[in-house]
């Protein structure tokens, strides 16, 4: 499959006024800094929200974003095999964070959490000094030191992360309903001001021809 567009942090930052920004990390990460106006819809809820981000679509250009580039990449896809084109941030937040450029902060208090890339360094971790624990006990308990780093090489080399996708399903990385909802009817409502807006210059250069 065809790689998506990739904006840097430069080029994000002088056409962010004309971007939808869509941030597809987890609620908690979403908390502890994001683009301005970036709205949070979850990699795992892209599904759901394929109407509404199709829609948006329809009225200007997608950017998505993560906190470094994969799963921004992941969501690109599953976009474009839904007919819906979107371009992904190089670098990600923390990309854009590194070359000095302001992160915003929901204005409701929300939950904060570690970046995914910490969580699985924790489990990761976690799991292996499991494994030589348990391989002092009996040699077997190795396996699952090595069923990691055979896991973290694999990850490596496709670029994608099985554990931070299992860890996403945990319910502190999950958004509670309501707020997806009101992300979703959020996004329906700027994709409807940016219509009328589009019209309405429409009008006014017809009007001056």
């Amino acid at each position: 499959m065809t790689a998506p567009v990739a904006l840097d942090t430069d080029q994000a930052r002088t056409r962010l006024p004309q971007l939808t920004v869509i941030d597809v990390r987890t609620p908690g990460e979403y908390a502890s800094g994001h683009l301005p106006d970036a709205l949070n819809i979850p990699l795992d809820h892209m599904r759901r929200a394929l109407p509404a981000l199709k829609d948006a679509s329809d009225q200007g250009e997608l950017l998505v974003v993560c906190a470094s580039g994969a799963r921004s990449e992941s969501a690109c896809s599953v976009l474009a095999e839904n007919g819906v084109p979107a371009m992904t941030l190089t670098g990600g937040t923390q990309g854009w964070q590194d070359q000095g450029h302001d992160l915003h902060h929901p204005a409701t208090e929300a939950r904060t959490t570690w970046s995914m890339e910490r969580q699985v360094r924790l489990t990761a971790g976690g799991l292996v000094l499991a494994g030589l624990g348990l391989g002092l006990l009996h040699r077997s308990g190795r396996l699952v030191s090595a069923g990691v780093a055979g896991g973290l090489v694999f990850s490596a080399v496709t670029n994608t992360c099985g554990m931070a996708h299992l860890l996403a399903k945990l319910p502190h990385n999950q958004p509670r309903p309501a707020d997806l909802d009101a992300t979703l009817a959020t996004l329906a409502q700027r994709s409807h001001e940016h219509a009328e807006s589009a019209e309405s210059a429409g009008r006014a250069t017809d009007l001056n021809a």
